[in-house]
């Protein structure tokens, strides 16, 4: 009776031990991840794979991107804790973020970069500019047909560009963008009303936003660079996620390595600026 009992009590210790090294082990692999929200010209570009190979090398871990797109969708990513850290443009949707208890450690880390994009025959004479408020203020003085793009960056640094222009935008020659077209037909859109507007630089130059008989005029401007931030997910909010991961990533993101590889990355041979800036104060090797 005594055997049978010690015999069904070592049962239920290999089942127990069994389970208790197989969470282990589940949690041992979940922390080797990191799971992450990225916003898409990170990934369109292929910016993000390739600090992402950089980064596994050197530090050990996985990089899982699990979502990319749009900042709604990160947003909703990372409120959820399906992610442990996430990048993409700063504005209000990341300050909530923080403030809601949702992320922490929310720093920039690089920048990219909007220019203004118009017709081949540019009526206003900006080609070649480097301020996007004098070029504002010479389309101003020109009456040439500017399109009020309602894109969140776009929208937001237009408004900067025409405060540091002294210049009012009103008049016929100032168009508002047709909201029931994609974004991403935006510059159709001004090209079929002969005209101007503020756009990223990556998805005028990459075709992403379809850019037949537009051409880019304005750029190399710091003023018109907008930061991108990374944060991690609260560990206090979600106790699962990796936040051990999601730091050392971080901190990758703003090392000298990394800060050095964005002026280098995506460069063409004859463009005198990249894709990525690195941000103010990096000092790159």
């Amino acid at each position: 009776m005594k055997l049978k009992v010690l015999l069904l009590f070592i049962a239920v210790l290999a089942v127990t031990l069994a389970v208790h090294w197989h969470t282990l082990a589940k949690n041992a692999a979940r922390h080797h991840v990191v799971r992450c929200a990225v916003i898409g010209g990170m990934t369109m570009t292929g910016l993000w794979p390739e600090i992402s190979k950089m980064f596994e090398a050197q530090a050990g871990y996985h990089v899982v991107v699990v979502v990319t797109g749009e900042r709604p969708l990160l947003d909703k990513a990372i409120r959820a804790g399906t992610v442990d850290l996430l990048t993409m443009h700063s504005g209000d949707i990341t300050t909530d973020i923080v403030a809601d208890g949702i992320g922490v450690n929310m720093q920039p880390w690089t920048r990219n970069e909007l220019v203004i994009v118009g017709p081949t025959n540019d009526p206003a004479g900006i080609r070649g500019m480097t301020n996007g408020a004098e070029a504002l203020k010479k389309i101003a003085g020109a009456q040439a047909n500017f399109v009020d793009f309602q894109g969140i960056g776009s929208r937001e640094l237009t408004h900067t560009l025409w405060r540091l222009a002294g210049t009012e935008p009103k008049g016929d020659w100032v168009i508002k963008d047709d909201t029931a077209i994609s974004k991403w037909n935006v510059l159709q859109f001004c090209r079929s009303h002969h005209a101007y507007v503020v756009v990223g630089y990556i998805p005028a130059l990459t075709g992403k936003m379809a850019n037949e008989g537009m051409e880019i005029l304005v750029q190399n401007d710091p003023v018109m660079r907008r930061p991108y931030i990374v944060m991690e997910a609260n560990p206090k909010t979600f106790p699962q996620a990796n936040y051990a991961g999601a730091h050392a990533l971080s901190e990758f993101l703003l090392s000298p390595k990394v800060q050095h590889y964005l002026v280098q990355f995506g460069r063409a041979p004859a463009a005198n600026h990249p894709l990525f800036y690195p941000i103010a104060g990096a000092k790159p090797d």
